[in-house]
């Protein structure tokens, strides 16, 4: 069964579409990178595919009650910014509050796992908002972890990570997917986005103009009419490399 079905979903501000009948299905155990230049409309079709945009077309998450919806799906937005001055664990603890059990063992444990997936255990009594950017990037991550929806949808979850944290991220979502979950996460680092995800999905003014392995989806004339830029893939040990050589123009 499909964790997310798009049919033709289409965003519009005044007569531009921003996202253009877009059609798709998320199954589990796929690690799915949705990619496309700044402006492809990627944010806006996650935003829309949660049903926090109106739309024309359907999105089978959209049509959920919203509990329903975030037992469904865990949504992690570009947005970083934490407010509240509470400790780590507590902040995790919110990615529990669609389960009637998040106070429970089974709470305890989903935040305890969300803690450990993303190196956090040691962090469990500090201020969350003493903490640096790329911590305080990975507390919300473990957040969403936490809520164990099925589909895990995150926009640019990479940004403000540094490399190492980025690899590490990028690792989790793998074993997500290879334990029967699905992730869908918005990159920018095509080379990151070809080593660790089962799928690409490249978008471009709102269209969905390639949908398929990563090797098949990052050609030299996908990168050249998409992104403008000439660059080349490396096949090396440790997977495929991106090479970024010019800018057309």
């Amino acid at each position: 069964m499909s964790l997310l079905a798009l049919d033709t979903l289409t965003v519009t501000r005044g007569s531009r579409p921003v996202v253009d009948g877009v059609s798709f299905t998320v199954e589990p155990g796929e690690c799915i990178g949705l990619i496309g230049p700044n402006g492809a409309g990627k944010t806006t079709l996650m935003r829309a595919a949660l049903g926090l945009l109106p739309h024309a077309g359907s999105s089978s998450l959209a049509r959920m009650v919203p509990r329903a919806r975030a037992r469904a799906a865990a949504w992690l937005p570009q947005s970083r910014e934490i407010a509240w001055g509470i400790d780590v664990e507590t902040l995790v603890a919110l990615g529990r509050l669609p389960h009637e059990s998040r106070a429970g063992e089974a709470g305890r444990a989903a935040v305890d796992e969300a803690l450990a997936r993303m190196g956090l255990e040691g962090f469990r009594k500090r201020r969350a908002t003493e903490l640096s950017g790329g911590e305080q990037a990975r507390v919300l991550i473990a957040r969403a972890l936490a809520q164990e929806a099925p589909l895990l949808i995150a926009d640019e979850p990479a940004a403000g990570l540094d490399p190492a944290a980025q690899i590490a991220t990028l690792r989790v979502f793998q074993r997500l997917a290879a334990e029967g979950h699905a992730v869908l996460v918005s990159l920018h680092d095509l080379t990151l986005a070809a080593r660790h995800c089962t799928r690409l999905l490249l978008l471009d003014h709102g269209r969905l103009v390639a949908d398929g392995p990563p090797r098949a989806v990052l050609t030299e004339d996908n990168l050249a009419r998409t992104f403008h830029l000439r660059a080349r893939i490396l096949d090396t040990a440790s997977g495929p490399l991106l090479e970024p050589l010019d800018v057309l123009t």
